[in-house]
């Protein structure tokens, strides 16, 4: 890819994660913070991309087995269990599940284990499996 058309990708990414900040509600420090850590990690950055192109997972990234959508399902199914709580707006927040997953897969690069732990426990809900 020709650097004027990565400039032109990172612009249009930088744009597309500000856009999903405001969505979500986030501030201009949650928004820098996020691109910091996301232009750092070349294969999440990808994802990043490819979800914004084709509005689809590209399910490349797997940090202990799992991946962005794995995050995502696991965010809903928790989501269940606190829908009482201030997070109630994510069920109905399509952009702001999809920044916390991508937000999720960030930290989970650097210390996957919480994660891991919190997945493989229980769903959060009182429903019987």
């Amino acid at each position: 890819m020709a650097a004027e058309d990565r400039l032109r990708e990172r612009e249009k990414a930088y744009a597309w994660a500000g856009a999903l900040c405001g969505y979500a509600g986030a501030d201009r420090a949650f928004l820098e913070d996020f691109w910091r850590r996301l232009t750092a990690d070349e294969e999440i950055y990808e994802e990043f991309v490819y979800y914004l192109e084709h509005q689809d997972f590209l399910c490349k990234v797997k940090i202990e087995g799992y991946g962005l959508v794995d995050l995502m399902i696991f965010q809903i199914d928790h989501f269940r269990a606190v829908m009482d709580q201030d997070v109630a707006d994510m069920r109905l927040n399509k952009d702001k599940m999809l920044l916390m997953a991508f937000h999720s897969l960030l930290r989970m690069r650097k210390d996957p284990e919480p994660f891991v732990k919190a997945m493989q426990g229980t769903t959060g809900t009182d429903r019987q499996i």
